[in-house]
């Protein structure tokens, strides 16, 4: 059950940082204003949902433990990536041998482990970093197990601990404060933190039914409220130019602790993690060809990357600039906020006119909080939400009747197809609820489907049994096709609707773990089956769903 949750809600949680990855990127400022923290904790962590969608379906946690420290280890990015990657490692080995089912003392004993390897890494720990918050959520786990908490309550108190923890982060580094910013590192911990919590419990957001105990809304809103972004056009720029990072791997035992000291006297913020033979090396220089000419006397070096820190300061100031003199513009008369799970879903919503996407699905819905918040970042006079699920659709309108500084109304759509409908009808010189009307109206002509995998035995709405690992076909919400083949199973789904009333067209996604010659495979069968039907075929890049359709 524990593999099961890690491995479940760990791509959910990833793509809530890849989501705020821009966020991130603009509170960097320590060690250097690079602007690379999101983007870096986001590959780190992409790489460890790679190597866990490549394990068998029963893997347990030793082996999921393995696959989250190879892949973050293999994929750290920047010094915020590669702590990122001890993180992960202490936590995942924490929690082999936990209890089935876990409890508050297998979470505090996984954040321990978390703690110490992490800790172990970094030669000069700095507080008001994600340091700081690991080890504070991890006293909160000790204060939770002492008390016999549920594991439901530890959970709750531990991503409350992380934004209050990522809020008082400018009291303890002069730097933050100056520049007006929490640290950005920690914060990147404290969002996915707060994501895979939402997913393990299932809820429909991590700042969801908490008891009266804790409240993470007051805590997220601590920590952003402490957020005033500014350039940093008067930065003088660090003593090092170059961040080197490379892989590595020993031909011969070395000695690590005169390594780590040689990095230190090449510049600064120096990792080496992993253990023999493979390593990830991280140092801030200005002689990367030093550095790397020295680690090849003990082995090979591979997958190097440079990057000038002074050029990317100078871009992330460029980029404040450029979103400020935004902010600054006349609003428009009509913005739009979506939902989506995949990155390929929210291209194409942003193509179509979307002005900010909300990460979110069937197993992470956003909060009002959440839709409130991007509602307030898109500069226009009135705004339309397309929830896109309808387990989404109350806190859109909840977000809809709060917000009270701007006109909001909500196009009801169930699924990302039924948006791209809707958002092609857009009338933008029409009034907000003309406006909506129409799009009503255009996504009422959409009939979609989903195919997905069972996780717990059921029946499909004719009776067939259905058991846990079999592929379904959703069709307007009704479990109507059940097989063991997603190429069959979605073959099955389009012919069924089309003999029920035909179509023209379909809109088809591929989701995240379908790869490219799968879906092409399943676009041939269609086209053989359905040889009139015109074919849209987009990377979605959902989770939990290999396929996603429409047909009108």
């Amino acid at each position: 059950m524990i593999a099961k949750t890690v491995r479940t809600c760990f791509p959910i949680a990833a793509g809530a940082v890849a989501e705020k990855a821009e966020e991130i990127n603009k509170l960097n400022v320590f060690p250097v204003p690079d602007g690379d923290t999101g983007t870096n904790m986001s590959l780190t962590l992409q790489s460890v949902v790679k190597e866990l969608s490549a394990l068998p379906g029963d893997a347990d946690m030793e082996a999921i433990a393995g696959a989250i420290t190879h892949g973050s280890l293999m994929g750290a990015r920047g010094n915020s990536g590669v702590i990122t990657s001890q993180i992960l490692r202490g936590v995942a080995e924490g929690l082999v041998g936990a209890t089935e089912p876990a409890t508050s003392s297998d979470v505090a004993v996984a954040l321990r482990r978390a703690v110490k390897v992490a800790f172990q890494a970094v030669r000069k720990p700095v507080e008001g970093t994600i340091l700081t918050v690991l080890r504070d959520i991890s006293t909160k786990a000790d204060e939770c197990e002492r008390k016999r908490l549920t594991i439901e309550e530890a959970l709750d108190a531990i991503v409350v601990e992380a934004y209050q923890s990522v809020a008082r982060t400018p009291d303890l580094l002069p730097v933050l404060k100056e520049n007006g910013v929490v640290d950005s590192g920690a914060f990147g911990f404290a969002i996915f933190l707060e994501n895979f919590v939402a997913a393990a419990l299932g809820r429909a957001s991590a700042v969801e039914n908490f008891s009266a105990t804790f409240d993470a809304d007051s805590a997220k809103a601590g920590a952003l409220g402490r957020v005033e972004i500014e350039a940093n056009d008067d930065w003088e720029g660090s003593e090092y130019r170059y961040c080197n990072e490379f892989l590595f791997k020993a031909e011969k035992r070395f000695d690590e602790d005169k390594a780590l000291q040689f990095l230190a006297s090449m510049g600064d913020c120096e990792l080496l993690v992993g253990a023999y033979p493979d390593y990830k090396i991280h140092v801030h220089s200005n002689t990367p060809n030093l550095v790397l000419e020295h680690m090849l006397q003990y082995g090979q070096v591979y997958e190097v990357f440079i990057h000038n820190m002074d050029i990317e300061a100078a871009q992330r100031t460029a980029k404040i600039h450029a979103d400020q003199q935004a902010a600054s513009e006349p609003a428009k008369p009509l913005g739009f906020v979506a939902v989506a799970a995949g990155s390929g879903e929210a291209d194409i919503l942003k193509s179509l006119g979307v002005d900010v996407v909300v990460s979110g699905g069937q197993t992470m819905n956003p909060s009002t909080a959440d839709l409130l918040d991007a509602v307030s970042q898109v500069n226009a006079e009135a705004v339309i939400i397309l929830p896109n699920n309808s387990n989404i659709r109350m806190a859109a309108d909840a977000a809809a009747s709060a917000c009270k500084d701007k006109r909001v109304a909500v196009v009801p759509t169930k699924t990302v197809p039924q948006a791209f409908s809707a958002l092609f009808a857009v009338m933008l010189d029409a009034d907000l609820d003309e406006c909506v009307e129409a799009m009503v109206e255009a996504f009422a002509e959409v009939r979609d489907g989903e195919v997905t995998r069972a996780v717990r035995d059921s029946s499909a709405s004719d009776g067939t049994p259905i058991h846990d690992g079999d592929v379904m076909g959703i069709i307007s919400g009704s479990i109507d096709i059940v097989g063991s083949d997603v190429k069959q199973v979605t073959v099955d789904c389009i012919n069924r609707m089309m003999g029920d009333e035909e179509g023209d067209s379909l809109t088809i996604l591929a989701g995240e773990e379908l790869d490219d010659e799968a879906f092409q495979e399943i676009l041939d069968a269609i086209e053989e089956a359905q040889p009139d039907l015109e074919i849209d075929a987009q990377r979605g890049e959902q989770p939990l769903y290999p396929i996603i359709f429409s047909i009108e």
